[in-house]
């Protein structure tokens, strides 16, 4: 049986996170599955065009690459999204898939990054653990996600909530585009005596957002912002997925997914 997982991401012009995040995440998927061909696509046009059109670098979107694994022959497809959440992203990957399903013998798809009471648990852990150097009284440790209209935007609270389950007071999360929003972290920050905050983004990649609505040099950005309101600001731009405990969720995912699989045919 020909047997192929595809990988599915919102993705990244920013090559430096790219390689550090999305191809490292590919990288150990692949390492796990290693009787599998890997394939990768990205679910953001935006992002493909600028790659296209500026680095000359072609990546399938989630049709194309569909399209190909059908042409090719491949009968089973594990297909495994890095999205944090089961947003709009998700729901248009699941869309762009759906007709191709009766086209293979099984298809069989991993959860996002935060779908389970567990990940919100190994994920506080993880975090805690990359930033244990600032978690140090005067200090508070802000993340900034990206937020959605959608009803799974509910996954930003639920992970604060886990935060201050687990005794991380001082942990904030945060998004960049919808609630919570900067004005409820500010808010959160100003209820302590903490005079220095982190700023790190809870995004896969290290993109736009980190590198321009949290870091950037622009007034409007949260470290300018804090600034402002008399905060000392260090800013921690790495993305998600450089954090080995992350990569290795998203490997469960995909290993979840084929043991259901692997019971379906028992």
């Amino acid at each position: 049986m020909k047997k192929a997982i595809l990988v599915v991401s919102f993705g990244t012009s920013y090559h430096d996170t790219r390689k550090k995040t999305i191809d490292a995440i590919e990288e150990a998927i692949s390492e796990e599955f290693k009787d599998y061909e890997l394939r990768r696509a990205y679910t953001s046009r935006i992002i493909l065009g600028i790659l296209d059109k500026r680095d000359g670098i072609e990546i399938d979107n989630v049709t194309e690459a569909m399209e190909k694994l059908v042409q090719e022959g491949y009968e089973k497809v594990l297909v495994q999204p890095t999205h944090v959440m089961s947003g709009d992203e998700y729901d248009g990957m699941m869309e762009d898939i759906k007709p191709f399903e009766s086209d293979f013998l099984n298809i069989s798809y991993g959860a996002p990054l935060l779908t389970g009471e567990l990940d919100y648990e190994c994920l506080v852990e993880i975090l805690a653990e990359d930033t244990k150097e600032y978690n140090v009284p005067g200090t508070e440790i802000l993340l900034m996600g990206h937020g959605s209209e959608h009803s799974a935007n509910v996954v930003y609270r639920n992970l604060a909530e886990v935060f201050r389950r687990k005794g991380y007071e001082n942990y904030h999360v945060g998004t960049v585009e919808a609630k919570p929003d900067y004005k409820d972290m500010e808010y959160e920050i100003k209820q302590t005596a903490s005079r220095r905050v982190i700023l790190q983004p809870l995004m896969i990649v290290a993109g736009d957002h980190a590198n321009n609505d949290m870091a950037g040099a622009d007034e409007d950005s949260w470290k300018c912002r804090l600034e402002a309101a008399g905060y000392e600001v260090i800013c921690c731009v790495k993305g998600m997925g450089e954090l080995e405990g992350v990569r290795q969720l998203f490997v469960e995912h995909a290993r979840d997914a084929e043991v259901v699989y692997n019971r379906k045919r028992d």
